[in-house]
This record gives C-alpha cells, sequence and structure tokens, in this order.
C-alpha cells in the first residue's frame, strides 16, 4: 500500500471513528483533575474530520491536511482545539505536494512532532499528549517496513506512552495544581493521541 489521499482519507476516518467510541471513557479521565469535557472536545474534532473529508477534492494531501489543521484550531474546548489542529496540520508539513511513497508516514509523525514542539514546550514525562506522540514518533522512524506496519508500530508505542503517564506529575494545564495526585490516573490527552493514532492505523489497513 502507498500513503495517497484515499489513504490519508480513510486514517483520518478510523481516527475520528476511535475517538467517538471512546468519547465518555476520555471525559471521565479529565474529569479526575480537568474540565471533564475533553470526550466532548474530540467529539466535536472527529465531527469536523467526517464533514471535510467528503469535500477534499482535488487539494493535495499536504493541501488538505493543513486545512484541515486549520479548521480544527478552531474547535472550542480548551486547548485541545490548537494542539490538534497543529498535529493535523503537521502531518503534512513535511510531504511533497504529490507525495506516494511508503515511507512519508515517518515524514507524516516528525512534521507533527515538530508542528507540536512550536506550541509547547511539554516533554515526555510532563503528563501531556507528547507523552504518547514523542513515542509513536520514535517507534515510527525506527519501524522497518511498509507504511502499515510503521503505523502499527507508532500506535504501540502511543498507547505505551499513554499507559506510563499514569506515574507521571502533571505539570501542564489545570491538573498541575494537583500535583501528586494525578499518579495514577493517565494523561486525557496521551491517551486521545494513542486513541488517533491507533484509529489511523486501523483506517490504513482497512481501506
Amino acid at each position: 500500500m502507498v500513503l495517497d489521499s484515499k489513504a490519508v482519507a480513510a486514517m483520518l476516518l478510523g481516527a475520528a471513528e476511535r475517538l467517538e467510541e471512546n468519547a465518555d471513557r476520555l471525559s471521565e479521565i479529565d474529569s479526575r483533575f480537568g474540565d471533564g469535557d475533553h470526550g466532548i472536545t474530540m467529539c466535536k474534532i472527529a465531527r469536523l474530520i467526517k464533514e471535510q473529508i467528503p469535500q477534499w477534492g482535488e487539494r493535495s494531501v499536504r493541501t488538505f491536511l493543513d486545512d484541515l489543521g486549520m479548521a480544527v484550531m478552531e474547535v472550542k474546548g480548551g486547548s485541545a482545539g490548537p494542539l490538534y489542529g497543529a498535529l493535523i496540520g503537521g502531518l503534512g508539513v513535511k510531504l511533497a505536494e504529490d507525495e506516494n511513497t511508503p515511507d512519508a508516514v515517518r515524514r507524516m509523525f516528525a512534521g507533527a512532532l515538530e508542528e507540536l514542539e512550536d506550541l509547547t514546550t511539554a516533554k515526555v514525562g510532563d503528563k501531556t499528549m507528547m507523552d504518547a506522540l514523542v513515542p509513536a514518533v520514535e517507534a515510527a522512524q525506527q519501524a522497518d517496513g511498509d507504511a502499515a506496519a510503521v503505523l502499527a508500530a507508532a500506535a504501540e508505542a502511543a498507547e505505551a506512552g499513554a499507559k506510563a503517564s499514569e506515574g507521571f506529575v502533571a505539570k501542564f494545564g489545570r491538573a498541575r495544581s494537583y500535583k501528586e495526585q494525578t499518579i495514577g490516573t493517565p494523561d486525557a490527552g496521551a491517551v486521545s493521541t494513542a486513541l488517533f493514532i491507533r484509529g489511523m492505523a486501523l483506517g490504513f489497513t482497512k481501506q
């Protein structure tokens, strides 16, 4: 398989479905030390993705991802809109206008991380979405095989990173005021990032 517009659309739809399926779980996690609306916000983003895919038209993968990312940034719900907008738009920043190679998925992840690093100073261990994204990007760069194998490796690493966030003290957002009390609860953003990446992997394999 190659990474063309059909494949990327399937990946994004897979991510959207995964987020919607786990909305209640995300909000429950977020309710422990946050506003409790992360699942609601992620559903807004998922619906936006589903609305935009049929309107893809003749745009390249890179252009569509950039446009979608800009739209997601406008989603209301704390910092999730801007952060996910950067992630989604970043998936295309390292792609050529007519990208069509299996290796492109590695550049997608690298671009997403670069865009987020322009918005946040958070690192692994700070109990944020970076706890899932950074390991996913590293795994993608190291993975052998085709795009499906790279996506699978990234998804597994993201899930492990989200799980590891349970052991960290929150250093960002409302949760940081709870300090050590946040140990034992995963970061909602890390969990949603892991769900997003696993959804991308599932969507790609199902196309």
